[in-house]
């Protein structure tokens, strides 16, 4: 399963059903999961530990050197689940000794074209990142989350779980759970209701999430009066659970 000109370090641990196409490079202390399939002409760097079931498409560049000027040589580490499609030229770098030394990515994340996950972030599981879409260091990324094309991501923001960032959209503080952010630099433009349609969400848990949001950006409260406004109706409505998370967890800002 591993094509005659791809060179594997000694070091490797890989599946036995694992395929490794022409002129790629695993190198040391790589770990690769059982039914992971790597493309040509992909180069991926340890410490990294992938899982199962991955599909790595050609001229990728996964695990190496996080571009921070403070990093030494530390044996950071990247951290792939299962399920992951990540596509051509996308590039993926360890963590750093400044957090938690490692970079995560979750489960069934779809990572399209030139798709940029810098040192530190880490993403939950079931996001979209859309083509040439960047995250820098440090940033953390709810599951469901979507990221239109060539959108960015400021250092240490939080984009909150079921949230949708707008093509070319600049985001320089955190995006809620639930919330469509677009422009740059971006403010909020409601929820996303489409996407919580598709996830199963009823009519009653997006009307609730709808005025939660409008008690935060509609209403004139002071935060911590939206937030105790919305933390008395988590009770009846556990939907509200996940956006209140967010908005205490908040330390750049939010959106505005």
């Amino acid at each position: 399963m591993i094509h005659a000109t791809a060179i594997v370090s000694n070091t490797a641990k890989i599946a036995d059903d694992v395929q490794i196409g022409p002129y790629s490079i695993i190198g040391d202390e790589v770990e690769i999961g059982s039914g992971t399939q790597v493309d040509s002409h992909v180069v991926i760097n340890g410490p990294t530990v992938i899982g199962k079931d991955n599909h790595i498409y050609q001229f990728a560049s996964i695990g190496d050197d996080p571009q921070d000027k403070k990093y030494a040589g530390e044996p950071t580490r990247l951290i792939i689940g299962d399920r992951n499609t990540i596509r051509e030229y996308c590039t993926i770098s360890r963590g750093t000794t400044q957090d938690r030394w490692e970079t995560v990515l979750g489960d069934d994340n779809w990572i399209m074209a030139y798709v940029h996950i810098a040192h530190d972030c880490i993403i939950g599981n079931q996001t979209i990142l859309a083509n040439n879409a960047t995250l820098a260091g440090h940033v953390h990324v709810g599951d469901w989350a979507i990221f239109g094309g060539f959108s960015g991501v400021h250092q240490f923001c939080h984009v909150g779980a079921h949230a949708f960032v707008g093509m070319y959209a600049g985001i320089n503080r955190d995006v809620p759970a639930y919330t469509t952010a677009a422009g740059s630099p971006a403010i909020p433009r409601g929820i996303n209701s489409e996407g919580l349609k598709r996830r199963g969400f009823d009519t009653a848990q997006i009307r609730n999430i709808k005025d939660a949001y409008r008690l935060v950006y509609r209403k004139g409260l002071k935060l911590a009066e939206a937030i105790d406004e919305i933390a008395g109706r988590t009770a009846e409505q556990p939907e509200l659970q996940l956006f209140l998370e967010s908005l205490r967890s908040s330390e750049r800002g939010l959106i505005r």
